[in-house]
């Protein structure tokens, strides 16, 4: 059995760190692509912290992005984006713009990763070509296409200006495909799809940086993600402000009162060495 006074301590220092999170949870609800802290009975354990916070998967409201290349998934899952040197991070911030040499890349400069599609919307598998359907049922059951993805590139030819050098513009459809748009919006093609990854366990990723995951043996390895993408929105916050400020309530009021029974036990121990010292 723990004694009290240790297991008080414990848990104001427990407590210290959930009005921490708390208060970060408060201050990113509307930071886009934040996700929330969350704090459950097994992390104050003992009055102790005894495991990570978890993070919730949950879905955020949308937002007006800052360009129609911004990108929101509604559903789960991941963007997928990679590193100069070929890591692959996930992140529900689809913040991605094309730059000047018509790379798609999201705002810390990883590159925005889908695969190429045939003029039927296909995924092109080397020269095999991978149906919608195929595709959307793996995604349903949680499955991967061993399908290596490639980066997305919409570069203006400098002669005429037009996208791939033959395209006035391009749209990004519900699905994720990119097409290009010519002759006044009469020929429409399907170029690229935007990748998205899920996870058995995505509360297992590892958040290296704000926003940004690895995967991990406790994630395990990437599935299909299911969702629907709209473009010219972000995703905001999934930490909701009023319920984080009824947390903060309780976590006060615990506060108060660990801060009593660690008062009233120093009382009773400068009164007991009061007696042994006048014995």
């Amino acid at each position: 059995m723990n004694d009290a006074f240790i297991t008080a301590l414990n848990t104001q220092y427990a407590t210290v760190n959930w009005i921490d999170v708390i208060s970060e949870n408060m201050t990113n609800s509307y930071t886009p692509g934040y996700r929330e802290k969350q704090v459950n009975f097994k992390t104050f354990l003992n009055g102790a912290i005894v495991d990570d916070y978890e993070k919730n998967n949950g879905q955020g409201k949308s937002t007006p992005g800052t360009s129609k290349d911004n990108l929101f998934l509604e559903g789960k899952g991941y963007f997928l984006t990679k590193t100069e040197d070929g890591k692959s991070v996930y992140s529900r911030l689809g913040e991605f713009s094309f730059d000047g040499d018509g790379i798609y890349r999201a705002k810390n400069g990883n590159t925005v990763q889908g695969y190429i599609l045939n003029d039927k919307g296909e995924i092109m598998q080397g020269i095999k070509s991978v149906s919608s359907d195929l595709y959307q049922n793996t995604a349903l059951k949680g499955g991967a296409l061993d399908i290596p993805t490639t980066t997305i590139k919409m570069w203006i030819d400098p002669n005429n200006g037009k996208y791939l050098g033959k395209y006035d513009e391009f749209k990004i459809q519900g699905d994720g495909t990119i097409c290009g748009i010519a002759e006044s919006g009469k020929k429409v093609v399907p170029l690229y799809r935007v990748a998205i990854r899920n996870f058995n366990n995505p509360s297992g990723l590892y958040e290296y940086k704000d926003g940004q995951f690895l995967e991990t043996e406790e994630s395990g390895k990437p599935v299909l993600g299911v969702g629907e993408i709209r473009s010219g929105l972000l995703e905001l916050s999934n930490a909701d402000l009023k319920t984080n400020i009824s947390y903060y309530q309780m976590a006060k009021q615990q506060m108060e009162v660990v801060n009593k029974i660690i008062s009233s036990n120093k009382d009773l121990l400068q009164q007991a060495l009061q007696l042994v010292s006048g014995s």
